[in-house]
């Protein structure tokens, strides 16, 4: 990411903009201009990034002056680009929905998280939590490592999955990717290295690089984790720190399995590599089949584990976990005051509550993302043919392989059609996976259908093919 206020080149721009050319000169300014406001709304160009002049632009990128300084008059109609004569033109704010500065927009579908919203039960826990409130507003508030009563409760979560663990080995936090941030300032700093998947979450790399380390990059195999290559890159690059998500990785929806688990964890000890593993998407197996053992009790003091009430529960809640070590958890816990003073006790007290009996809760959770992503896997066999993905065991997600790579310009498109997707390359830690697209099955049955069939619309546009014969795009679901 850029840092707000910076210059861009000419030649980071369009790497940044990837594939996002679809057709003519008449098209061409149109997708110039939406796969500006894509890198935008991204986070991909901050607000206040200068911008290449047109000259520059138009050495990059292979497409006319002319269409580059129309995209740029779209853009500062909208409000999105600001120029100034002898200054020359910077992101001047937000994108929104409808594709200006920052707006509502009910009618779009947003297919850019896996995000479900909050089960029933949780306003229930709301109302218990309410009520214990009161003997918590005579002292101070402050709970660096967590409330004791929910550290209690994640820690026989972890008990009960094989992983004996005390509430001392527990450090609550504002949501997994906050654990994350904690433990990178923890083990790394500029300049060092971290092994990371490739695919992965995009916030997880961007955490990387605010942290001024470099993310290195392990691909995943169709089969999943390539212990070889591991062995391979720690040799080779010797990296302070390396993270995984073996519980249906995101974005593939992989499942790495206890003996792959314990291989992978040797290697990391024999190179003394601590590994952080992001459990977010833990609890959501969609099958019967066991869970493999927890990734630490392979690895003991080696693997530091994040967690989080997120995907299970309700994103709003903004509660997550560490698990390690004391001797990490008392490191953990100094390291933090540099950020933070701890978890609000409010949603702490609602979390303890719905991990009391979770199954229940769960069970009930699972069943219905098992039938929403069978909703998915239909929509996508009848509006997308040409693609190809595995149904995965677990998770929110589907990783579809498209028929060609055209990754970008699909979410480019996707904007006009009242879509929000996020472009492969976002996934990849230097560009690539333009040939690969998430589709969460977070939604409904009803938006899932609604939100595949224009899809599939856009595939057909964006391969040459026209609009199917019997397309016709519903009235946007809010």
């Amino acid at each position: 990411m850029l840092p707000p206020g910076g210059r861009v080149s000419g030649a980071r721009l369009a790497r940044l903009l990837g594939e996002w050319r679809r057709g003519g000169a008449r098209q061409g300014s149109a997708d110039l201009a939406s796969a500006l406001k894509l890198l935008i709304a991204d986070g991909r160009l901050p607000i206040g990034t200068r911008l290449p002049s047109e000259r520059e632009l138009t050495d990059a990128l292979p497409v006319s002056r002319t269409i580059i300084t129309t995209a740029l008059d779209q853009l500062r109609t909208e409000g999105v680009v600001e120029s100034r004569r002898g200054a020359g033109s910077w992101i001047n704010g937000p994108v929104g929905a409808g594709g200006g500065i920052t707006g509502g927009d009910d009618t779009l579908i947003d297919l850019t998280r896996c995000a479900p919203p909050a089960h029933p039960g949780l306003r229930q826990a709301m109302v218990a939590a309410m009520a214990q409130m009161p003997e918590h507003l005579a002292s101070h508030g402050y709970h660096e490592r967590g409330l004791p009563a929910l550290r209690q409760v994640i820690a026989d979560r972890y008990t009960a999955r094989g992983l004996p663990t005390s509430a001392d080995q527990i450090v609550v936090t504002s949501g997994a990717q906050h654990a994350w941030a904690l433990t990178l300032r923890l083990f790394a700093g500029p300049g060092d290295r971290v092994l990371v998947e490739q695919p992965t979450y995009p916030n997880a790399l961007e955490a990387v690089r605010a942290a001024s380390a470099i993310p290195v990059p392990v691909p995943m195999t169709d089969d999943g984790w390539d212990v070889d290559a591991y062995e391979a890159a720690l040799r080779q690059v010797g990296p302070r720190l390396a993270y995984l998500i073996p519980d249906f990785q995101n974005p593939t929806g992989a499942l790495l399995s206890s003996a792959g688990r314990e291989k992978l964890v040797a290697v990391l000890r024999k190179a003394h590599t601590p590994v952080v593993v992001d459990e977010t998407l833990v609890e959501l197996s969609l099958t019967d089949e066991p869970m493999p053992l927890p990734m630490a009790a392979f690895g003991g003091d080696l693997v530091v584990t994040l967690g989080s009430a997120s995907k299970s529960h309700w994103g709003g809640l903004r509660v997550g976990w560490i698990r390690a070590s004391a001797e990490i958890v008392h490191r953990l816990t100094s390291t933090r005051a540099a950020i933070d003073l701890g978890t609000p006790v409010f949603e702490q007290l609602v979390l303890t509550d719905l991990l009391q009996d979770p199954e229940p809760v769960l069970r009930q959770r699972r069943l219905e993302f098992a039938a929403q992503r069978d909703v998915a896997v239909e929509a996508l066999a009848q509006h997308c043919p040409q693609w190809s993905f595995r149904v995965p065991a677990g998770g929110l997600g589907l990783w579809c392989t498209l028929d060609a790579p055209v990754s970008t310009r699909i979410a480019v498109m996707a904007q006009n059609h009242g879509l929000r997707l996020v472009p492969g390359p976002r996934w990849a830690v230097h560009g690539g996976c333009e040939q690969m697209l998430r589709v969460p099955y977070t939604q409904s049955a009803e938006v899932l259908r609604e939100a595949i069939g224009r899809l599939g619309v856009i595939a057909a546009s964006v391969a040459g093919t026209g609009f199917p014969a019997d397309a016709e795009l519903s009235t946007p679901v809010a």
